[in-house]
Formats: C-alpha cells, sequence, structure tokens
C-alpha cells in the first residue's frame, strides 16, 4: 500500500484523457498533474527542447513527493530516453509502448495506421516498436500539428456545427493517404486526439479500430501498480492540477477532458525553477 500520488505530465491539457482513464480505474489514487500550458506545442521543438522540458517537467513531479510518473504526451514519451528513465527514483511510463502492444493486439491485417505530432512521427518511436511486435506490419504514418490547436481551443466532438465542419476539412486532409493505406487500426498517437475520435471514427469508417494512448497506458499502469503494491489504501482520491500558464484558460477547457470526473483547480509554477 501506498499513498503517495501518481504524477502525469503533458505539454498542455491532452494529458488529461489520461487522467480521465486514471480516475474511472484507481478512483482510490490521488493525481499530480502537470500541464505545461505556457510552451505547449512540444511537437514542434527540437529533439534537445523536448527532453530539456521533459527533465523539468519530471523534476517537478518528483518535488511532489509521487511514486511512480507517466508520460502522458506522445511526443515526450517518443523522445525521452528508456535508459534515463530506468534512472528515476520511481517508476516511469510513456505512453507509446501501451498503445503499440495495443495496437499490435487489434490488428487483424496487419495494416497499422500511426497520428501523431511531428516529433511524435520524426521519431519513429511507434513504427519500431510495432515492427518488433508485428513482424511484416504495414505502417502508415502521418503527421497532425493542427489536431492539439483544434482540441485546445475547442473544435471536438460534440462543439458546434461550424466548428465540427473546420475539424472534418483537417481530419479529412491528414488521414486520406491513411484511409487509401486500408489499415484495420489507427493509433491515435496523442493524447489530445481521443477528443477527435468521434469525426476520426466517421472517417475512417466502422471496420478500424482507434486505439487511445492515454487509456491503454492508464490500463498498463493500473497493473504496474498492483504488482509492485503501490496502490493506495483508500476509496476515493483527489486530483491536483498545476500548469505553467495562467491558470483560466485551463479551468475552462479541461472539464472537456475530464469528463464526468471534472472539478477542480489549477495552480500556476515557474517550472523553469526546475
Amino acid at each position: 500500500m501506498d499513498n503517495r500520488p501518481i504524477g502525469v505530465f503533458d505539454s498542455g491539457l491532452g494529458g488529461l484523457t489520461s487522467v480521465r482513464e486514471l480516475r474511472r480505474l484507481l478512483p482510490g489514487e490521488d493525481i499530480v498533474y502537470f500541464g505545461d500550458t505556457g510552451r505547449v506545442p512540444y511537437g514542434s521543438r527540437s529533439h534537445e527542447t523536448i527532453l530539456q522540458y521533459a527533465r523539468q517537467d519530471i523534476a517537478f513531479l518528483l518535488s511532489q513527493n509521487v511514486k511512480c510518473i507517466m508520460a502522458a504526451c506522445g511526443t515526450v514519451s517518443s523522445t525521452y530516453p528508456p535508459e534515463e528513465a530506468a534512472k528515476l527514483p520511481v517508476p516511469y511510463m510513456g505512453v507509446v509502448s501501451s498503445a503499440a502492444r495495443r495496437a499490435a493486439r487489434a490488428t487483424r491485417s496487419r495494416k497499422i495506421g500511426v497520428i501523431g505530432t511531428s516529433a511524435t512521427i520524426r521519431s519513429h518511436s511507434y513504427e519500431l516498436m510495432l515492427r518488433r511486435l508485428v513482424p511484416g506490419a504495414e505502417i502508415t504514418a502521418r503527421a497532425c500539428p493542427l489536431f492539439v490547436s483544434l482540441v485546445e481551443n475547442g473544435y471536438v466532438d460534440g462543439s458546434a456545427p461550424d466548428r465540427q465542419q473546420v475539424t472534418k476539412l483537417v481530419i479529412a486532409q491528414y488521414l486520406k493517404e491513411v484511409r487509401d493505406a486500408g489499415v484495420d487500426t489507427l493509433i491515435l498517437g496523442c493524447t489530445h486526439y481521443p477528443l477527435l475520435a468521434g469525426m476520426i471514427g466517421a472517417y475512417m469508417g466502422p471496420s478500424v479500430a482507434l486505439i487511445d494512448p492515454g487509456r491503454a497506458a492508464a490500463d498498463d499502469l493500473d497493473q504496474l501498480l498492483a504488482g509492485k503494491g503501490l496502490r493506495a489504501g483508500r476509496e476515493h482520491g483527489s486530483t491536483h492540477f498545476f500548469v505553467s500558464d495562467v491558470p483560466d484558460s485551463f479551468i475552462q477547457t479541461a472539464d472537456l477532458f475530464l469528463g464526468e470526473y471534472r472539478g477542480g483547480t489549477a495552480e500556476q509554477i515557474c517550472i523553469d525553477k526546475y
């Protein structure tokens, strides 16, 4: 039993989809979430800058006495070195390996699509892992850099029809090549993208399985905590939110990501101290 909080971080709001899944699976856990809203997005940054940001984000969470860390960010998960993660004082988990394993189980035709930020696609992290898991896999990868901005500005499933129309046009522009490749499984390789899953699914068709990296990672973290005896011994946990920019816009948009687990306040910190 371990009542220390779970640490989760992302470049902005997208990691809240992982928090939602953790709240669903592990209602007794406390969660500390850091959204680097002052430096979002990470996906267009250089490799060196992403590493610097990830190290600062991890240092902040460690200062909060967390018992494990989830990088709920496809860009960081694709960039942060496994050998460095192995040296952290607490277990670390990214979303890439979890999503890749779930996609490997889901595919029937071995034709898998991957969408993500420019940095995620450029890293080939999903592709390398999928080729190990699914010999002979045909992988079609596509960077979708506008999706993060669309999500963080509310152009998501359930939004006003004119906003949905804008998003549908962008989806068609980005995903035509992926759909034409005949994939039967599509990894939504950024934790922002599940907020577009309805529109993406409608474009790709009902036969295509959509893989949510936040849900996959939350399932794996649940198993990790159980295996290491780190689950909390309470029935109801709480979530504490921290951001690197003014919290007003974060609070206004966070409920969209959190769904039925909405609520809470956000505190601004100076991430450059870490």
